[in-house]
């Protein structure tokens, strides 16, 4: 006969998919009775009106529907009581959601101007450290301009929220993805807003989103110098940030007018990334530098940081980041310069 411990072991598996937590351990649990066979117990919610209240009793039927000698269960729903919320939250009424969060890291990619794959590089690195095992997000904090979504779903969903927070997407490998472009009605529904929109969108996207625990969450920041990267180096506990340029002269100069920022800002600066850097022709012994020689080592030594890498020019990223596929570009050119970032932040705990 199955047992009461049996059932909470089983229920133990199953997680609110707003607090990224299980519900025994968040006290959702009550009233567990068993009889001949059938199984019975009340899962209490946060609210009623929990946009994910069919999945979490699904779920919770199911793992316990899978125990031996189970041939029916029920599972009854209340509202939590305010002293149970306040077992979780405390006595919070603003800013839930970031007490619920445990981010260990947290890594900006800038640079100094639009067009030299900033979001490209933001992506790959959130894919290559979610290839090392890594529990990963991606928040763009590109309000303006938001490309994230678009690399990393076809038909993205719209995130859900709930009396805690907003959700952030799930990708299709399990990156968390949070862009002001999955709360329009359109993708290209222009945002037309003056800086101190822009900055509490962002102090939004950190604070009243549920990230939950997460080893690195990547920042995607806009180009320049303005509010929005002011913003997030003020108000987000950053680890570092990761420079992105192109063989251009003039993207190595605008960069250089970044790096200064996140060096008066007191933001460690983790390296340099050169996209763009070259294109390997069929047929061909040596790749062709398309834009001009590489100046990448150069910035990197008058900026005073460490050289991560180059990436090639590849059409296969160009296409696949158009159809949200970036998670199945291979990208070995930049495994390595993914692992030296987690290196210098000290992402270095064994992935589960």
């Amino acid at each position: 006969m199955v047992t009461e411990k049996q059932v909470l072991e089983a229920l133990s598996k199953v997680k609110d998919p707003e607090l990224r937590r299980d519900v025994v351990e968040l006290g959702m649990i009550h009233d567990v009775e068993i009889e001949e066979g059938r199984v019975s117990f009340t899962l209490a919610l946060t609210t009623m009106a929990c946009p994910f209240k069919e999945r979490m009793v699904e779920n919770a039927r199911l793992a316990v529907g899978a125990l031996p000698g189970v041939n029916q269960v029920e599972v009854n729903l209340r509202a939590m009581t305010p002293e149970e919320r306040k077992k979780i939250v405390g006595d919070q009424t603003e800013g839930v959601a970031a007490a619920l969060n445990d981010v260990k890291h947290i890594i900006a990619v800038m640079s100094g101007k639009g067009g030299v794959g900033k979001s490209l590089v933001a992506g790959l690195l959130a894919v290559a450290l979610r290839r090392e095992g890594y529990e990963v997000g991606v928040l763009d904090a590109d309000i303006t301009g938001p490309s994230i979504p678009r690399l990393f779903f076809s038909d993205p969903p719209q995130p859900q929220g709930g009396p805690m927070g907003l959700v952030p997407v799930d990708s299709s490998t399990g990156i968390r993805v949070m862009s002001i472009n999955l709360l329009l009605p359109r993708e290209d529904e222009a945002v037309i807003w003056r800086g101190p929109l822009i900055s509490r969108a962002i102090q939004q996207f950190w604070g009243d989103v549920i990230w939950g625990e997460l080893d690195a969450l990547v920042v995607d920041l806009p180009p320049g110098t303005s509010d929005a990267s002011l913003t997030v180096m003020q108000s987000i506990p950053l680890d570092g940030v990761v420079m992105v340029t192109s063989p251009q002269g003039l993207a190595g100069m605008v960069v250089r007018k970044a790096a200064r920022m996140a060096q008066q800002m007191k933001v460690p600066l983790l390296g340099l990334v050169e996209n763009m850097s070259y294109v390997t022709c069929p047929g061909a012994e040596e790749p062709f530098e398309l834009f001009g020689p590489s100046h990448a080592h150069e910035i990197a030594s008058l900026v005073g940081v460490p050289f991560l890498g180059r990436l090639p020019i590849d059409p296969r990223i160009a296409t696949m980041c158009d159809v949200g596929q970036i998670e199945d570009y291979p990208a070995k050119e930049f495994e390595p310069i993914a692992r030296e970032v987690a290196r210098t932040i000290g992402l270095t705990k064994v992935p589960a």
